[in-house]
């Protein structure tokens, strides 16, 4: 079992060191090795008020959201259950009655 770690851009296990570097010989990815030990920290997600939220939450929309590309607006008031954080700048994934599959930002956003 090799004790290397996986490619952070493929996830592949086929991983090797060539001096300071780890190297991934399938997507050709190099990183240095001090990158790789350091612990990644958890990124907490925090809506408009500081409430601190999480996969699963409901919030409620602060602001008119009016969607790229459509005549579309999230109205304020606006209740999104079952929200799934992600990294991004769009911190929030979800699904809106109507609208459908979209991403929000945490910071137009109260935890309800």
């Amino acid at each position: 079992m090799s004790t290397l770690p996986k490619c952070p851009s493929c996830s592949s296990e086929y991983t090797y060191e060539d001096g300071a570097l780890y190297v991934c010989p399938e997507c050709g990815n190099e990183w240095p090795q001090a990158a790789a030990e350091a612990a990644p920290e958890e990124s907490v997600v925090r809506d408009a008020f500081g409430n601190q939220l999480q996969d699963g939450d409901s919030v409620t929309v602060i602001k008119d959201l009016k969607l790229k590309g459509s005549s579309l607006v999230v109205k304020v008031g606006t209740k999104v259950r079952n929200i799934r954080l992600v990294d991004g700048d769009h911190d929030i994934d979800c699904k809106i009655d109507g609208i459908g599959a979209m991403q929000l930002k945490s910071e137009y956003v109260k935890k309800a």
